[in-house]
């Protein structure tokens, strides 16, 4: 159960990123009622920052995993590159309001996408 909540975090996290331009995403058939029904992890709130930068390079590992039919081992350098320059892009304000939701607000987005592009990893088709 831990690890579903875990993975259900990060995969909005990464989605809500991939979302901000327009691009499919794991999310592109969810409704905004099933988005909205959504609960982050509570251990989200009082997590330090290590611990959300793990989470978010973790599910971009999954995720760019099944897109490019790989192992998710092939993804720790470009995912750990991604969450870094996400994490690192991010206001107090965008990390507060990751830590309340579980995934990234719109002003994070941006940031999560420009982070996609420049670690080189495959946005979703």
């Amino acid at each position: 159960m831990r690890l579903r909540t875990f993975l259900a975090a990060g995969f909005l996290a990464l989605g809500a990123g991939f979302l901000a331009l327009g691009a499919p995403s794991a999310f592109a058939g969810a409704s905004s009622s099933q988005l909205e029904a959504y609960q982050p992890d509570p251990a989200l709130r009082t997590a330090p920052t290590s611990e959300l930068e793990a989470r978010v390079r973790r599910s971009c590992a999954v995720i760019q995993a099944r897109m490019q039919n790989a192992a998710e081992t092939s993804f720790e350098r470009p995912c750990g590159c991604y969450a870094k320059t996400t994490l690192r892009a991010l206001d107090a304000s965008e990390i507060e309001a990751y830590r309340t939701t579980g995934y990234f607000n719109d002003s994070a987005r941006a940031k999560a996408l420009g982070a996609i592009d420049s670690c080189k990893l495959q946005r979703p088709i």
